[in-house]
């Protein structure tokens, strides 16, 4: 009897298509899949995502990869690009300085064969101490003076008797110190850092208690530009009705010219309805804490101060350690002021160098009086130290301001 043997062989048989997993997602060194998410990144990351099959060029796209701006829920823009096996993500601004970012891709996110990626989300935070994005200028003095948006770099030798010294944390580097007499940081081209509808400025402080007298904490030619100055009742050397004193005096302008005001805070909390000028609108009364300088707000610890301006709404602000201190409602006020468009620099255009330790710059001051020439070591030159100026041609909120001050305090 004889046996067949019969073998079938099923070629028309097809193997799964492979899937679409994550292999890595690095920035730079930086692992974003590591099990606790990282605190260094850089406020300009390109993040690199590699997989584990090549992608789909079409689902690599805005639709399917976010980042997502965790303090106000901003969607980041991006430049998303694809090839092979590689997705790579850049944002198209500078983040925000100590601020956490939350990366979505979604199953939307395809391979060239057609499988979906499992839905992933990762976080990170930037480097340093929280600044909200869309800064104009912007020092953190970790062993330089230079902008850290590129464009606003002291002048050559533009850096007189500064050191860099440790800031008031961790997160916050290193900050600038001021000798008191000639320690000075010339900044070119104030006025265009000045020149704005809108207008913020941000920095820490800690002043020296040594000398106990009034200081220019910088100025780009007094009050034709901007500055910001404090009076040795600060420290609560003076009587109730002289308490410590602290301004931005800046030149606003108007249709056909500009002038100049004094936002400016004293502690006593006169407003236009008991009292105080018709502008002031609201002023934080210190008296029961002792005034500006004793109950801890300027005199000897690192503070945060703030000033806007709104020219929508013409009003000014003033914020120290997160709170509301001072505002000045220039609606209010005598004409060309209620007027006021913005903020416009007004002097020399040989002096127009933002000064920081000074109320302006050493050469071509705009200001000729004897007691605002930098020659004479003796004319309330800065002593002590400065971090993180910030300035931005936007109005800075209440809640970014207080979350600034909350993330950022020793």
């Amino acid at each position: 009897m004889m046996m067949t043997a019969v073998f079938v062989i099923d070629s028309c048989k097809k193997s799964n298509p492979a899937p679409l997993n994550l292999g890595t997602l690095v920035i730079g060194t930086i692992d974003l899949n590591a099990a606790i998410a990282p605190t260094n990144v850089p406020v300009m990351p390109t993040i690199t995502a590699t997989f584990s099959t090549p992608v789909d060029v079409a689902t690599a796209t805005t639709s399917n990869i976010t980042l997502t701006e965790d303090y106000d829920a901003v969607s980041i823009p991006l430049i998303i690009t694809a090839s092979g096996d590689v997705v790579t993500i850049m944002p198209t601004v500078n983040l925000a300085n100590g601020a956490l970012y939350k990366l979505d891709i979604t199953a939307g996110l395809k391979a060239s064969n057609g499988e979906n990626v499992t839905a992933l989300n990762r976080s990170f935070t930037t480097l340093g101490s929280f600044l909200p994005a869309g800064v104009f200028a912007y020092w953190n003095f970790d062993g330089n003076a230079n902008d850290q948006t590129g464009v606003y770099n002291p002048a050559a030798g533009g850096i007189t008797a500064i050191t860099y010294v440790t800031g008031r944390n961790a997160a916050s580097g290193q900050a600038a110190s001021f000798n008191g007499t000639t320690s000075l940081i010339e900044i070119p081209n104030g006025d265009i850092i000045e020149n704005s509808s809108d207008f913020s400025i941000s920095f820490w402080i800690k002043d020296d208690t040594t000398g106990r007298r009034d200081q220019f904490v910088f100025g780009l030619a007094g009050w034709y530009g901007f500055q910001f100055e404090y009076n040795s009742n600060v420290y609560g050397t003076g009587s109730t009705s002289q308490m410590g004193q602290c301004k931005l005096a800046a030149q606003y302008s108007y249709t056909g010219g500009s002038t100049s005001q004094d936002l400016w805070l004293d502690g006593l909390g006169a407003t236009k309805d008991n009292g105080g000028w018709q502008g002031w609108t609201f002023s934080k009364n210190l008296v029961a804490g002792g005034g500006t300088g004793v109950n801890g707000l300027l005199a000897q610890k690192w503070a945060h101060v703030v000033c806007t301006y709104d020219h929508a709404t013409k009003i000014g602000t003033m914020y120290i350690n997160g709170l509301q201190m001072k505002s000045q409602d220039y609606n209010l006020y005598p004409a060309p002021l209620l007027n006021a468009t913005g903020l416009k620099y007004a002097g020399l255009a040989a002096n127009k160098t933002f000064a920081i330790g000074f109320i302006q710059d050493k050469v071509s001051p705009t200001i000729t009086d004897g007691w605002a020439d930098y020659s004479v070591l003796t004319n309330n030159h800065f002593r002590g130290l400065l971090d993180d100026v910030a300035i931005y041609h936007t109005v800075l909120t209440p809640a970014l301001i207080t979350l600034m001050y909350n993330s950022g305090k020793p």
